[in-house]
Parts: structure tokens; C-alpha cells; sequence
């Protein structure tokens, strides 16, 4: 699955450094196929989340509200398609006259209600007419079950569980204003609790490092008008190289970022005339506090959040960028992710879970 591409961008406004000392001290690539970024920060922990116990939903809840929504994490409006799913899911609720449920991992619907509505959204998703309109279908339907399947249980600010809530630990910090973190992320990896892309907007808030989930038209709109009026040479993409030789962002996977980028392409040509915009890779990168804890990934690979920080930190050694004060962003991030990784392992240790990464993935 595609987990978090990171972009990032210089506001318009602000009295950036040259770009052209930028390009010549961090490494370029123009090609956005196999390029090593889009704005900031991509991920998808591709550890499982903790499962939970099964639970049925609170039928008060008939409609999401535009608080509820932007209390996920977002500052968009409401999407059009994400409504119309989730006010069909409350209609075959009274129509079943059976109330939904949600359990397992990724708050997967369940039972009756669960073979009832696939059958529907199945014959939905078959008679739209395009595959843009499929992708469409597909992501506002999993943010509609996942903001169901997530209400009473996550906290909307830090997506875990409410009882291991990290949100009081975090300490907010006010981005240098010449900058903005885009975080593009695959909605299967929207209200996963291990996803550290959240750290971003939590400690810089949503103005200034903002989520887009692929597939979601009112956010990807957003995000290109803002790179719109930004202008091509102050937006950078920062992604995973597949064919990297050393340590760099790499998704945990892949081959599903890589779809989702291949789609911002036609709007790249739109926007600026053109299917490419540049792309950057960093230097070195130390390894992820989440390293300790989730098994997937490999030790060469890092995580969204950290991607960011190493960003941050690569920056401030620019003689351009050393009086913002981007070494202590990078290290608000990275006190975000230790207090991350400690609230995830105190939940595995409670449910008497493994905390180590397994064998295969050693040094």
C-alpha cells in the first residue's frame, strides 16, 4: 500500500535562500517516476496496527460534521463523495435494521451488515464508468469506514486508542513560515496508529504540515492551488528511490506510492506545463526511533516523520537556512516520534505483544 508521501514547499510570501545553492548542496532528480520525493514526507508503517475487540457503532452519529471531520486531522472540507457513502451505509443500516459493527485490524466492518454492503459497493464500484472514478470511490469508502470504525475509539488528534492517548506529551512547536509540509497519504493508511506522518501536524499544526489522502478530490485540489501559487521552483517532492544504492526515504511500499504519484503527473502538466517538477534526495539519514518497534520495513529505510526531520536537519547545515531555526523543528520531531514509539510499545506490552522486530529484518 502507498503510505505517506512527504512534499514540501516555500510559501510564495516568504524571503526564501536561493533555490539555485539549494540545488547544488542536496541531491536532485528530475524524474518523478522513481524520484526520491514529493513535498515532505511520505509513509505507511507496514506493521499492523493493534487489533481491537469488536465494537458496534453509536447510532447517534448520523452525520459526520465539519468539526468531526477536520478533528482527523485535516483542515479541508467536507468531501462531497465521503458523505454520500457513509449517509448509504446509515440508510442500509435502518434498512437491515442491523446495526454495523467494526473490529480487527484497520476497523474492518463485520457480520451481516459487512456481506450485505459489499455486495453494494461492489456493484457501485463496477458500473463507474472511468478508472479515476473507481480510485475515487475506493478512498472516500475507506475514510468513510474508517472515520465509522475510528469514532469512540481513536483519538482524532493522534489516531490511538483513546486509553493510550499521547496527545498531553507533545509539545507544539510554529514551523519557519517560509515552509509547508504536504503530506500525500494512501487511504489505507489514514487513522493508523503506528503512522508517523500525523507527528507532523500535530507538533506544526495543519496550515502548516497538510494532509491529503490520494483519491480525495476537495484535498488534492487544495494541494495543487497551493502549489499553484507557490510557483514549480519552490515546490520539491521528497520520496522513496526504488533503486537506491544507499540509505534514503524509501516506502515501505512502494509499488502503491508509486501509482499515486504517476497520477499527479497530469496534474503537474496542467499546473505548470509539464509532467515533472524537481525532486530531492538526502544526504544521510540516522534510523528511525520506530526502527525499535515495527517489523516491516528494513533498517535502511525510514519512516515519514523521520524523513522530515533528516529533511529539517540537512537544511539548517545550508549557511542559507542556519538562522531559521530548523534544527530545533527537527528536534520537536524527533522528541514526537520517541513519544510515538513509547506509547505503542506500552499498548503491545499490554496486550502481551512482541516489541522486537523480527529476526529477519536484524543486522
Amino acid at each position: 500500500m502507498l503510505s505517506t508521501v512527504g512534499i514540501f514547499s516555500f510559501t510564495k510570501c516568504s524571503s526564501s535562500p536561493s533555490f539555485l545553492t539549494f540545488k547544488n548542496k542536496i541531491k536532485m532528480d528530475s524524474k518523478l517516476g522513481f524520484a526520491r520525493g514529493l513535498e515532505v514526507v511520505s509513509e505507511t508503517l507496514s506493521s499492523s496496527s493493534p487489533s481491537k475487540e469488536d465494537y458496534r457503532v453509536d447510532n447517534n452519529g448520523d452525520i459526520i460534521s465539519l468539526e468531526e471531520w477536520q478533528g482527523w486531522g485535516t483542515c479541508s472540507p467536507r468531501p462531497a463523495m465521503v458523505m454520500e457513502i457513509f449517509e448509504e451505509m446509515k440508510k442500509l443500516e435502518k434498512d437491515l435494521d442491523t446495526q454495523m459493527s467494526f473490529g480487527g485490524m484497520g476497523a474492518k466492518l463485520q457480520g451481516n451488515f459487512k456481506v450485505q454492503e459489499d455486495k453494494k459497493h461492489r456493484a457501485t464500484y463496477k458500473a463507474l464508468g472511468d478508472s479515476e472514478q473507481k480510485q475515487q470511490f475506493f478512498s472516500s469508502r475507506q475514510v468513510a469506514c474508517r472515520v465509522l470504525g475510528s469514532r469512540g475509539y481513536l483519538c482524532q488528534k493522534c489516531w490511538l486508542a483513546q486509553e493510550d492517548c499521547m496527545c498531553s506529551k507533545l509539545k507544539p512547536s510554529s514551523l519557519w513560515p517560509g515552509m509547508r509540509f504536504w503530506l500525500y497519504m494512501h487511504p489505507k493508511d489514514f487513522l493508523r496508529q503506528n503512522n508517523t506522518g500525523k507527528v507532523l501536524w500535530q507538533i506544526f499544526g495543519v496550515e502548516a504540515a497538510t494532509l491529503c489522502i490520494f483519491g480525495i478530490p476537495e484535498q488534492e485540489e487544495m494541494m495543487w492551488d497551493a502549489f499553484k501559487l507557490a510557483g514549480k521552483s519552490r515546490v520539491w517532492c521528497l520520496y522513496p528511490d526504488k533503486n537506491a544504492s544507499t540509505k534514503s526515504v524509501q516506502d515501505a511500499l512502494f509499488s502503491n506510492a508509486s501509482k499515486s504519484l504517476e497520477e499527479q503527473k497530469e496534474h503537474a502538466k496542467v499546473a505548470w506545463g509539464e509532467e515533472e517538477f524537481p525532486c530531492i534526495s538526502l544526504s544521510e539519514l540516522g534510523e528511525s526511533p520506530m526502527h525499535k518497534l515495527r517489523p516491516q520495513p528494513s533498517w535502511d529505510r525510514t519512516c515519514t516523520a523521520a524523513a522530515a526531520l533528516g529533511l529539517l536537519s540537512e537544511l539548517h547545515l545550508l549557511p542559507e537556512f542556519s538562522s531559521i531555526g530548523l534544527d530545533k523543528h527537527a528536534e520537536a520531531i524527533e522528541d514526537g516520534l520517541e513519544i510515538l514509539l513509547k506509547a505503542l510499545t506500552g499498548r503491545r506490552l499490554r496486550m502481551r505483544r512482541s516489541i522486537t522486530r523480527t529476526e529477519k529484518y536484524k543486522l
